[in-house]
């Protein structure tokens, strides 16, 4: 009676700790969908030069920003140009039809007719002159027909990756003999007349007040992502609880 006893004790053992390694392995399953959901979103903005070499002159910047909206286009692209380009060094080369830039005390803004739903924004500039740098980043942000703005301001340091990455054009050394020619003696841009970020009161300062909500955005959604991953944690204990229950009982 003993031995039976105690071979059915080792049988539960073994059945339970294969259900937990069972629930175990779709816990993990859980969370890397979890991790996978949370992660960056596809859509993104990229740059490409004709010439990427710092001090090089007349290049031509091309911008792609992929759409990542299913029910509105992109009506405007405003940008944030990095220090050494000035706004009046900057010229409209293509855009989509019936988009115009104007120049922007810190940029430019480029904008009109929404493309329609899905398609991507595509657009080229001339630099008069790229900066003596290593790389360049273009502080984008799209505003949709609907009046959904995205963000793409952040600028990853020390090769980590960040959720919505800045347009980065990495820059090689100088042509020998490149020199740094003279700023224009144009006179300085007037404020941008293209349509607002926002419909009313748009912020002084565009892109401090986008990372700060940036900011507020992400730290909703990992409120929401620990939310979830405990309710998942709170129903395989509880599977876990009823299967050793019902075990003893028939025992």
């Amino acid at each position: 009676m003993n031995r039976s006893h105690t071979r059915l004790q080792l049988q539960l053992q073994l059945q339970l700790q294969l259900q937990l390694h069972r629930l175990g392995l779709a816990t993990v399953g859980a969370l890397v969908v979890l991790g996978v959901a949370a992660g960056p979103a596809a859509a993104h903005a990229e740059v490409t030069a004709s010439d990427p070499r710092a001090l090089a002159e007349n290049v031509t910047l091309s911008f792609t920003s992929e759409a990542e909206s299913d029910s509105a286009g992109i009506a405007e692209l405003r940008v944030v140009l990095p220090t050494g380009i000035a706004p009046d060094a900057v010229t409209l080369k293509d855009a989509p039809k019936e988009w115009k830039l104007t120049a922007t005390p810190d940029g430019y803004a480029i904008g009109g007719p929404a493309l329609a739903t899905g398609t991507d924004a595509e657009y080229s500039i001339t630099v008069r002159q790229l900066p003596d740098e290593k790389s360049l980043a273009f502080k984008t942000l799209e505003t949709y027909s609907d009046g959904k703005i995205s963000r793409w301001i952040e600028v990853p340091t020390s090769g980590e990756k960040v959720d919505n990455p800045a347009p980065v054009l990495a820059l090689q050394a100088a042509a020998p003999g490149a020199k740094l020619i003279a700023p224009s003696t144009s006179p300085s841009p007037t404020p941008s007349t293209a349509p607002s970020l926002q419909p009313s009161a748009a912020p002084s300062n565009p892109v401090a007040s986008a990372s700060a909500q940036a900011t507020e955005e992400a730290g909703s959604n990992t409120g929401t992502i620990v939310g979830v991953v405990a309710a998942v944690l709170l129903l395989v204990a509880a599977g876990t609880f009823w299967w050793v229950r019902r075990s003893r009982g028939r025992a």
